[in-house]
């Protein structure tokens, strides 16, 4: 059940829709748990789906991690070619903490994919006068804040700073 703390949330979510919500330890909602509600949702929606194990909680955390690459390779591919996206990608992949993150039912998941995401929306956005990429790149940096708080702002500021930058 790899976090058997967040696998009782997913559970509980996969029983009750108020729980999946909140994010609650129990399908009474008695007690929630110590992070934003994110990223209990997506497993709880996938428990849902196929039915609460181990494979449906798991599942789309390594779909995250297969996203997570895939963006970044995008995004690197955009800027510096592909040799420099395939590279970027396979560091992605390859790096111990990458590989038991994207493997566990912990919020880092979500969290990496969203922030990686913002940061192919910022570098769509430099291509272009459009604002959709970064109102996009402020969607992702929301709901990454909603997978693990305040790590997700920390890279805000180099976004903010990067788009203020480029603007000059």
């Amino acid at each position: 059940w790899a976090n058997e703390f967040y696998a009782a949330a997913v559970q509980a979510g996969t029983q009750n829709w108020k729980a999946l919500l909140f994010g609650s330890l129990d399908p009474g909602n008695a007690i929630t748990v110590d992070k934003p509600p994110a990223a209990l949702w997506v497993m709880a929606l996938s428990g849902r789906i196929f039915g609460f194990n181990s494979w449906s909680m798991l599942a789309p955390q390594a779909l995250m991690g297969v996203g997570s690459v895939a963006l970044l390779y995008g995004a690197v591919r955009r800027i510096s070619g592909y040799g420099a996206g395939l590279l970027a990608g396979t560091v992605l992949a390859l790096t111990p903490v990458a590989a038991l993150m994207f493997r566990f039912n912990n919020p880092d998941a979500l969290l990496v994919l969203l922030l990686v995401a913002a940061g192919y929306c910022v570098v769509r956005a430099l291509g272009g006068t459009s604002t959709r990429w970064i109102a996009l790149a402020g969607v992702a940096l929301g709901f990454a804040f909603l997978a693990k708080l305040m790590q997700a702002m920390l890279v805000a500021p180099a976004i903010r700073s990067l788009m203020w930058i480029a603007a000059t």
